[in-house]
């Protein structure tokens, strides 16, 4: 009898601890999403204003964020846009090695690979985008009919990774993968209907 409730103890601990494992192994695509982010250019999937797109000034919009998940060490950033495959999205803007200091990032924030001169964000890294540069590319999609979708996605980050620079969307999800602790999105919209 004594082994039986050893093998059903042994069994309880290690399925305790596998689940364990297992919640803190959160994969960044199945993070939950309650981080708000938000930005004084337009609203969750309102039109993104011309200044903001490669067509115009091509400037970096403000992005804002709150409800940061306690354990919150370090942010990252994806922009990408879903509906332009090249066989993936095609990926506006990369950042990572945020502090949890900063509450958001400055519009027109330089394209620098490392952000310096900005008090709440010195350590940022602006990794590249779609068209191999560091920093912000801003909406550029074809006429093509078809109304495009600029997501972009927090991730608060369980530990500081101190990752270097020049990483792209993949190389930062591998890099994050395992330490997500919840996202948050802000998606925006942009089409271009003349030539």
């Amino acid at each position: 009898m004594n082994s039986l409730i050893k093998i059903e103890n042994a069994r309880w601990i290690f399925g305790t601890l596998g689940a364990l494992l297992l919640s803190v192994q959160v994969h960044a695509a199945d993070a939950p999403e309650t981080i708000s982010v938000t930005s004084s250019a337009f609203d969750h999937h309102g039109t993104i204003p011309l200044e903001y797109t490669a067509y115009g000034d091509n400037k970096s919009i403000d992005l804002s964020w709150s409800n940061l998940p306690a354990g919150t060490v370090q942010l990252a950033l994806i922009c990408d846009d879903p509906i332009v495959e090249m066989p993936q999205p095609f990926v506006h803007w990369v950042a990572y090695n945020i502090p949890t200091d900063a509450s958001g990032l400055p519009q027109s924030l330089a394209r620098d690979a490392e952000v310096s001169g900005i008090a709440d964000l010195e350590g940022m890294i602006n990794g590249l985008n779609g068209i191999r540069q560091a920093g912000y590319f801003g909406p550029r999609p074809p006429v093509d009919g078809k109304l495009h979708a600029y997501h972009f996605k927090l991730y608060a980050l369980d530990a500081n990774l101190a990752l270097e620079a020049g990483l792209n969307k993949e190389q930062l999800l591998e890099a994050i993968d395992g330490h997500v602790l919840a996202t948050g999105l802000l998606m925006g919209h942009y089409q271009r209907t003349d030539q």
